[in-house]
């Protein structure tokens, strides 16, 4: 027996699809073969299985369980709960590998899977290993079950530990996503006032698109924080992953500023430890680091990618300006937005400050939202290859860690490719909006070089 996927399904960090379309219960089924296959093979015998709410999931966690089993592999099936309780079950549970079923925070339509294999993200080549094995057959046959473990209030109860923060008076916006539950358990442990939105899970996402980076999705949090006139708000993607953030006076906290505020209590317990940010992050960011006497360190933007440099280099924290935040500090170093929103309490306590006046004291910076747009596949990556040529050969300050960025007495712009998507990714940030205006004159004369102008489509 056979399989193909579908070319677009299996991407750089884990394998995403349109319902119906591009994604379906065969391909479940062939994950499920594919991946029990390598778990066997790495002498392994047990996988755990978690899914999101969408209304595709359970189907495809049928069908994933399925493939497991008839490749020898029990499956422990923990139910529907948020990517990082998956992560969890599989860092604590006697398991050898874990997947969640999850379409992260992409519309309603769509669904996959994000994977760990014996502790490490499986992404990358491991990803297109699954589809050579499907194309020639490659699996492993065997007989095996499964049993449904109720982890979720253990993992309440983990993200609690050592909790050492003040009561605050915090919004809690869930988004329909499969944090929902979880916060609803969470704010009965901790001191404080808690208001909480959408926290019933819908796979339909019917009040706002489960997106906390996108700003216009966090209105119905500044709403409620500015009526409530609570302390700050949290907001979650659709599988809890990725947290958003903001402050009492409803101001954005973004990514690399929420790293910012993380970073300062990490090192005081940590001097000299490295920081990682991916490479969308703020030069502020960065500064900040050095100056509270740790290393930053600017690397790939990808949670998979961000995982495996924190295990090279024993880095206790890392972050995107996606809201991915890993704390291996006192934790196990996988990205889990709430646990984030529980260390974002605790940092404001050992910091003595509200979140409000962290936020108002860093520096205040002009930048441009993530750019997009389109290029065809195969342009992508040639065409930062020409930028990058062009620069290093006009003498450029440029890191190609990720792309090209730039550094020039204005601030600096990065050019690079998306992972997932086949579109170019600018962003720039300077100290006034004259010196934004010339950085942005570079990424256009750039592109127009290459053949490509900055459209309409640029907006964010």
């Amino acid at each position: 027996m056979t399989h193909a996927f579908h070319p677009t399904s299996l991407r750089e960090y884990d394998i995403r699809g349109i319902i119906g379309e591009t994604l379906g219960e065969q391909d479940a089924y062939a994950i499920g073969r594919g991946f029990g296959t390598l778990i066997g093979r790495a002498g392994g015998r047990k996988v755990a299985v978690g899914y999101d709410g969408r209304v595709s999931s359970p189907i495809l966690e049928a069908a994933l369980v399925s493939g497991l089993n008839d490749s020898g592999i029990h499956a422990v099936r923990i139910g529907e709960g948020p990517t990082p309780m998956l992560y969890y079950a599989e860092a604590v549970l006697d398991v050898d590998g874990g997947i969640e079923i999850t379409g992260s925070h992409n519309p309603a339509n769509y669904n996959g899977f994000k994977m760990v294999f014996q502790g490490r993200p499986f992404f990358g080549a491991d990803i297109q290993t699954l589809g050579t094995m499907a194309a020639q057959g490659d699996w492993d046959d065997g007989t095996a079950g499964s049993e449904s473990v109720d982890i979720m209030d253990q993992y309440v109860a983990r993200l609690v530990e050592g909790f050492d923060g003040a009561a605050y008076r915090i919004g809690w916006d869930a988004g329909n996503g499969v944090a929902g539950p979880i916060v609803e358990k969470l704010i009965k442990l901790i001191p404080g006032e808690h208001h909480t939105l959408f926290t019933d899970v819908d796979g339909n996402f019917p009040n706002h698109h489960p997106d906390p980076t996108e700003e216009k999705n966090l209105a119905d949090l500044k709403a409620l924080v500015a009526e409530k006139k609570l302390d700050f708000g949290v907001a979650f993607d659709g599988d809890g992953d990725r947290i958003g953030a903001i402050d009492g006076e409803g101001r954005v906290i973004w990514g690399d500023q929420l790293l910012a505020i993380y970073a300062e209590p990490v090192l005081k317990e940590l001097p000299g430890a490295t920081i990682i940010a991916d490479v969308k992050a703020s030069q502020a960011l960065y500064d900040r680091v050095a100056e509270l006497g740790g290393v930053p360190l600017m690397w790939k933007t990808g949670h998979s990618l961000i995982k495996s440099k924190m295990k090279e280099t024993g880095s206790p924290l890392a972050g995107e300006m996606s809201g991915h935040v890993f704390f291996k500090h006192e934790y196990y170093g996988f990205d889990d937005a709430l646990y984030a929103a529980v260390r974002l309490i605790r940092a404001a306590t050992a910091l003595g400050k509200s979140v409000t006046q962290l936020r108002g004291e860093m520096p205040a910076m002009v930048n441009t939202p993530e750019m997009r747009f389109q290029v065809d596949e195969s342009r992508k990556f040639a065409v930062i290859d020409e930028v990058l040529a062009r620069l290093k050969a006009a003498g450029a300050t440029v890191n190609d860690t990720d792309g090209a960025r730039v550094n020039t007495p204005d601030g600096w712009w990065l050019l690079r490719a998306s992972n997932t998507q086949d579109v170019l990714v600018a962003r720039a940030e300077a100290k006034d909006e004259a010196g934004l205006a010339r950085l942005m004159d570079q990424i256009d004369s750039q592109l127009a070089e290459s053949g490509l102008a900055r459209g309409p489509q640029a907006a964010h």
